[in-house]
């Protein structure tokens, strides 16, 4: 069992989150955990030596990653059989997220390992909580595809998700990102945040016609980028089975919840909603 300051840390695996940019984000208690840690399981360990050596930490650094994992995962995993501290980061960020991580989290806990997160940085609340879209329900859909015809596919899944969405992308194909959003998804409210909690941090607001016309003119910015939809504009009644929604909205929820949950999606009137899901339900 590994020690720091008098206290003891358990044996098991810890999911550290570390800063996307600013590396004065990292928490005291991420800070503590990797320092006590037996090895730091790395996306990247020249990435994550520097984090380390910025902080003076010394813990043993191995690489684990989508391409090795089929590899390392027993190794890490008779690690923690035998009693020790095992710590798991990626580049940036919250492991798991977009990164590799989720095999050895299932296959821990399988083995009645502990396991722990440790919350932080996270590119995907920060750009979300900055970008003055609406945050009461979204939905983190990672990076699309490359190529256009499969991009457009998965876009038109989300079509008629009453959340917000976010995705990553690379700068190299913001534009036409934007472009595949317009056409599939509709004019909405968007963002585009870049650079995160680094010295260049930018979060341009507006329509996907401003944003698109924007981009066209100034080119592509650097830097990771994070993009945020707000929810669709209301739906006509051609777009839209509203017996169809609150017959699956009624299956998990009362009456109340559905009404809200429909209401809030199609933007119809609550009183509408109500009725019909009485109807629905037997109870008018």
């Amino acid at each position: 069992m590994s020690m720091i300051k008098n206290k003891s840390i358990k044996s098991g695996l810890y999911i550290i989150s570390t800063p996307i940019g600013n590396l004065r984000d990292l928490t005291i208690r991420a800070r503590d955990t990797l320092a006590a840690a037996d090895v730091i399981c790395c996306e990247d360990t020249r990435v994550t030596g520097k984090l380390l050596k910025a902080y003076d930490i010394k813990t043993k650094k191995i690489a684990y990653h989508d391409h090795n994992a089929r590899h390392v995962l027993p190794e890490i995993l008779s690690r923690l059989e035998r009693g020790e501290v095992v710590a798991l980061v990626s580049d940036a960020g919250t492991p798991l997220i977009s990164d590799p991580g989720y095999r050895l989290v299932h296959d821990a806990r399988a083995a009645g390992h502990l396991v722990q997160s440790l919350p932080g940085a996270s590119a995907v609340l920060c750009a979300l909580t900055s970008s003055g879209l609406p945050t009461d329900r979204f939905m983190f859909a990672g990076f699309l595809e490359s190529k256009i015809s499969a991009r457009q596919k998965e876009l038109s899944k989300y079509k008629k998700l009453g959340a917000s969405l976010i995705f990553y992308e690379s700068s190299k194909r913001l534009l036409a990102s934007l472009k595949d959003m317009l056409e599939i998804l509709g004019s909405r409210d968007a963002a585009v945040c870049r650079e995160l909690t680094k010295l260049y941090e930018e979060v341009k607001v507006g329509s996907l016609e401003d944003l698109i016309s924007f981009y066209e003119l100034n080119g592509a910015p650097k830097g990771e980028i994070v993009i945020i939809l707000s929810p669709p504009k209301t739906m006509s009644n051609s777009e839209f089975d509203l017996d169809d929604a609150l017959g699956q909205a009624l299956k998990k929820l009362s009456v109340k919840e559905a009404v809200a949950a429909v209401t809030y999606m199609t933007g119809l009137k609550r009183k509408a909603v109500y009725n019909r899901a009485l109807e629905l339900s037997g109870k008018k």
